[in-house]
């Protein structure tokens, strides 16, 4: 590469929870710049996933981060082409683009949802990746699937 790496930009923690994974998303859950309808949005979303688990102990940020992880894919597959055929080669994916594919996968997938506002979708969603199903949740069973059938592939990683 002719020209040095841009320098990573430093994302400022929310206001509310004082946490940076709550501004990413927030970013990813923008349109137009709107970054306080954005917050609006998640926040309510986080009461209202709070209302429906009364008798859960986690607060509605840990439940959030727990749903996160329950659809953060750890697999992909990416195309190569080998001598005239393209193979679907599977590569692990680096942290921070793990986080952003969850985070982006669980936004698609609520803003498909059928609801009211966005706030009841995004929690339909959260509530659902927090019990292992849901849009979201397929999504990242599908991406391992895919690696795992082209796993005899993997030797031409690059």
């Amino acid at each position: 590469m002719r020209k040095s790496k841009p320098k990573k930009r430093q994302i400022l923690p929310d206001p509310v929870y004082g946490d940076v994974r709550v501004t990413k998303f927030v970013n990813h859950l923008m349109y137009d710049g709107k970054k306080n309808l954005s917050y609006d949005i998640f926040y309510s979303a986080l009461e209202t996933v709070k209302a429906k688990l009364p008798n859960e102990e986690k607060t509605a940020l840990e439940i959030w981060k727990a749903a996160l992880e329950n659809i953060t894919p750890q697999v992909e597959v990416k195309s190569r082409r080998v001598g005239g055929a393209t193979f679907q080669v599977p590569t692990e994916i680096r942290p921070d683009r793990k986080e952003s594919v969850s985070m982006k996968n669980l936004i698609l997938y609520a803003r498909k949802r059928g609801g009211k506002t966005m706030s009841d979708k995004l929690s339909a969603e959260i509530l659902d990746a927090y019990n292992n199903q849901g849009g979201a949740y397929k999504r990242k069973e599908e991406m391992h699937r895919m690696a795992e059938a082209n796993r005899a592939f993997a030797y031409f990683r690059f």
